[in-house]
C-alpha cells in the first residue's frame, strides 16, 4: 500500500507540474526613431487631350471604306446618268465615275455589281440590251481607271426597275442610269 500512495502521489506532482506554465519573457524594449513630416513633392499637372475610345470621323461623314463611303465620295449617289437612247459616258458621269475608281482603288476589298437601266419606251429587249450596253460603258471606264475587271460584273434590269415611276421627262431622264453596286466584306 505503500508503494501505492507513492505512485499516487508521483502521478498528482506530475500532473500539477504538467499544468504551471513558464514564465513570460520579458519584453525588449527598442528606441523608436522619431519621425519627420515630409512635405510631398508637387506634381506638375498639365493639359491632356481627352481620349475617346470610340472612333469617329468628323463632320458625320461615313466611316471610310463602308458602302456609304462608297456612296458619298460618288457625290451622294453611285448612279450616272444617259441620254435618251444612248450609252456614251458625259462628262459629269466620268467626274462621278472617276471618283468611283479612286474608291475602289483604295479599298480593293470591295467588288461591284454595275446595274443597267433603261426608261420605259421600247421593247422590253430593247431596253435590256440598252442597259447592258450602259452597264458596259461604266465597267469600260472603272477598268480604264485601273479597277481590276474581276472586281466588276454586269447587269442590265432594262425598264423593269425604274427609280422614278413619273411618265414624262423628268422620270424617264432619272431611270435611264447607270448604277454601281458595291458589297465590302459581304455586306452592300
Amino acid at each position: 500500500m505503500n508503494k501505492m500512495k507513492i505512485i499516487l502521489a508521483g502521478s498528482l506532482a506530475l500532473s500539477l507540474a504538467a499544468c504551471a506554465t513558464a514564465p513570460e519573457p520579458e519584453p525588449i524594449q527598442t528606441p523608436v526613431a522619431p519621425q519627420v513630416q515630409q512635405e510631398p513633392e508637387p506634381v506638375e499637372i498639365t493639359q491632356q487631350p481627352l481620349l475617346d475610345p470610340i472612333p469617329y470621323v468628323a463632320d458625320d461623314r461615313p466611316v471610310p471604306g463602308s458602302v456609304e463611303d462608297f456612296a458619298y465620295q460618288s457625290g451622294g449617289e453611285p448612279r450616272v446618268y444617259f441620254g435618251y437612247d444612248q450609252f456614251t459616258l458625259s462628262q459629269e458621269a466620268r467626274n462621278s465615275l472617276l471618283a468611283q475608281a479612286n474608291w475602289l482603288m483604295t479599298y480593293t476589298n470591295a467588288n461591284a455589281i454595275i446595274e443597267g437601266h433603261a426608261d420605259e419606251r421600247g421593247t422590253r429587249e430593247y431596253n435590256l440590251a440598252l442597259g447592258a450596253r450602259r452597264a458596259e460603258a461604266v465597267k469600260a471606264f472603272l477598268v480604264g481607271q485601273g479597277v481590276a475587271s474581276g472586281r466588276l460584273t454586269t447587269v442590265s434590269y432594262g425598264k423593269e426597275r425604274p427609280i422614278d415611276g413619273r411618265s414624262n421627262e423628268a422620270g424617264w431622264a432619272r431611270n435611264r442610269n447607270g448604277f454601281t453596286n458595291i458589297t465590302v466584306g459581304g455586306i452592300s
